[in-house]
């Protein structure tokens, strides 16, 4: 089904910002990543981290799960499929 271009531009506003690339560049190589993990993984305070991820989650790029006090973050398909985009430009 072809996406629109209101739905598209929810994707893109996702990843309009060089942090939240580090974020789903680290999830994608660490699935079931905590906000601790990601925080620590790209060097950023917990707060930032946590908003810039909760920001991917309303994306529709980053699904959470969680498990009992703990939070998990894995990439949807969509953030599958960005991640996928991103790469043939970093090896352009």
């Amino acid at each position: 089904m072809k996406k629109t271009s209101k739905q598209l531009e929810r994707y893109f506003k996702g990843v309009a910002s060089s942090k939240r690339l580090d974020i789903l560049s680290t999830i994608n190589e660490n699935e079931g990543i905590s906000v601790d993990g990601i925080s620590e993984a790209i060097k950023t305070n917990f707060k930032t981290t946590s908003e810039h991820t909760r920001r991917l989650v309303l994306a529709g790029l980053v699904n959470k799960k969680y498990q009992g006090r703990q939070v998990t973050h894995n990439l949807s398909p969509y953030g599958k499929k960005f991640i996928k985009f991103i790469e043939t430009f970093q090896h352009s």
